[in-house]
């Protein structure tokens, strides 16, 4: 019975500090960038975009395609490093493991 107990106290602490990660996403950032940084994306751990910018030298009214192109490969640019920032923060709780609705 007291090794339930003593597994149980650590269950918890290891549930206390994978939300204390999670909560500490939001605070991390990561940035993506497209057309050598004519378009940048900010993005914070838990995948929300912060902040867009868009270098005057980008906007060409005559190619819009273009400008759209930049802005999505920005975003996906980001998120994807906003997904291995979460990978590598909460990968030392799961071990690797991808457990869905965690992060």
């Amino acid at each position: 019975m007291n090794n339930m107990n003593q597994m149980m106290k650590q269950v918890k602490k290891m549930q206390e500090q994978m939300l204390k990660a999670q909560e500490e996403l939001a605070s991390k950032t990561v940035e993506g960038t497209a057309g050598g940084g004519v378009v940048t994306v900010e993005v914070n751990g838990h995948k929300k975009v912060l902040a867009l910018t868009i270098k005057p030298e980008a906007v060409d009214p005559d190619d819009v395609e273009m400008l759209q192109d930049l802005v999505l490969t920005a975003v996906n640019d980001a998120l994807t490093k906003a997904e291995e920032l979460a990978n590598q923060d909460m990968g030392k709780f799961t071990g690797g493991m991808k457990i869905p609705g965690l992060f």
